[in-house]
């Protein structure tokens, strides 16, 4: 399985498989994985000795480093060289030696100021969000706006064509329009079929996929049909919901890859919404301002094993929610990441719960005056 930490909830599983290790280990894996992760090169026992403030002989500080070796924490890139983290040594760092921390006030005065001059929920809300991630952490930066968490129905229209060839039209709450075309066993009046499409409206507005469907059990046949149909649009808008991707900071990190083959997953991940996607919807824990750490795609994700990421699902519990992000090489600044996006997650998370609940106070308006212009077809 893919490596996650969750902060917040509970440590992973693979928590039971990482030995304990002693203090003074976890000062040598602590000194080495942020050195690392300032400048990339080996750390020797003479670095440690000179510059780690560990009171130890060098012969003892080589001892530990073995016994780190041995656990796999460390590794020797080439015979002479000293000591570099391994996945695992880095998520041994991540779950129990890295602690909370925070950005600065400065730092975070200067994100307000900068959301605070952009519009909320739109294309400029959504560059400002990514810009701000990829210069705070010097990292790659993905912004997912915000989408439904599950659809909800709104209004559907029955529209006779030809004979016993109808046109259902389904609008969700969330916007989309969805068409599907109805062969019924009978002609079928337009004026019955508006009457059918009013009361469908009355009894599911507001319904996700199931509630429909179970609306729909003691129904005639008609508004049965019409309503299971509904349901299942509904539910194929939920399983295949594509998220739109805002990206920005690959170039300027993409020289610290020590491989070309890093490299090349990284492009892969930003430029492959698909492949993005997937991996959001597999990896993206429920919980609102959650942070998660993907560390290398281990035995999950081959194309990951050179990655490193820093998710959080931001938005209204139960309503809405888009993702924010950070991408590198295994040697991330994961202090400076999560911290990072645990601060844009939770004031954007913020700005768009205040932005809801301001929506809901306002009185409603007519459904045509909301009607969407462009209608999203779900017919195959």
């Amino acid at each position: 399985m893919c490596t996650v930490t969750e902060y917040n909830i509970h440590m992973n599983t693979d928590d039971l498989y990482l030995p304990e290790l002693t203090r003074r280990q976890e000062e040598i894996l602590t000194i080495i994985v942020r050195s690392y992760t300032e400048n990339p090169e080996p750390i020797s026992s003479k670095f440690l000795a000179e510059t780690g403030h560990l009171s130890v002989s060098s012969a003892t500080i080589r001892n530990e480093m073995g016994f780190l070796e041995e656990l796999g924490y460390i590794a020797a890139p080439h015979t002479s060289a000293g000591r570099i983290p391994t996945e695992k040594g880095y998520r041994y760092f991540v779950k129990r030696l890295l602690g909370e921390g925070n950005l600065s006030e400065t730092e975070q005065a200067r994100i307000v100021e900068k959301f605070q001059g952009a519009p909320l929920v739109n294309d400029q809300w959504m560059r400002v969000a990514v810009n701000i991630l990829a210069r705070t952490a010097q990292a790659a930066a993905l912004v997912t706006p915000p989408i439904a968490n599950t659809s909800r129905f709104k209004h559907v229209e029955l529209i006779s064509i030809q004979g016993r060839l109808v046109l259902m039209v389904l609008v969700l709450e969330s916007g989309s329009v969805h068409q599907q075309m109805l062969t019924l066993t009978d002609p079928v009046p337009q004026t019955q079929l508006s009457e059918t499409a009013a009361r469908i409206n009355a009894l599911c507005l507001e319904a996700n996929a199931n509630e429909v469907r179970m609306k729909g059990v003691q129904l005639r046949l008609l508004e049965r049909e019409v309503i299971d149909l509904a349901a299942d649009l509904m539910e194929r808008a939920d399983s295949n919901q594509v998220r739109l991707i805002y990206r920005e900071g690959l170039s300027e990190i993409i020289n610290s890859f020590q491989t070309s083959e890093g490299a090349q997953q990284a492009i892969r991940v930003f430029e492959e919404h698909a492949f993005i996607n997937m991996i959001l919807n597999d990896i993206l824990s429920p919980m609102i301002n959650n942070v998660q750490v993907v560390i290398a795609g281990e035995e999950r994700w081959e194309e990951l094993n050179q990655l490193s990421m820093v998710l959080s699902r931001y938005g209204v519990p139960g309503q809405m929610s888009g993702a924010v992000g950070l991408l590198g090489p295994t040697h991330l600044n994961y202090g400076r990441a999560i911290s990072t996006v645990r601060y844009v997650s939770s004031m954007m998370t913020n700005m768009l719960s205040n932005l809801y609940e301001v929506q809901n106070s306002q009185p409603d308006t007519p459904d045509d005056e909301d009607a969407p212009t462009k209608a999203e077809s779900s017919q195959e």
